[in-house]
């Protein structure tokens, strides 16, 4: 019986240090996301629409940007 009560005890220990490191390397930024700013640009589909297009055109490239904007969620 006493093998489990020391067993416990060395198991909250270690269960103490790794949520004291892995704290610690929450605050550092070891798990930031380097990764998805570089790419976000490549999926950035939307259409710009210029002021010299026909109001006709603002309207289904307008349209078009909100079926898409729609698709995405």
């Amino acid at each position: 019986m006493s093998v489990i009560y020391f067993l416990i005890s060395i198991s909250v220990v270690v269960a103490g240090i790794f949520l004291y490191l892995f704290i610690k390397s929450v605050k550092n930024g070891q798990f930031d996301d380097a990764y998805t700013p570089s790419v976000r640009m490549l999926f950035d589909d939307e259409i710009k629409v210029s002021d010299k297009e026909p109001s006709s055109q603002k309207s289904n490239k307008e349209s078009l940007n909100k079926n898409q904007r729609e698709n995405q969620i």
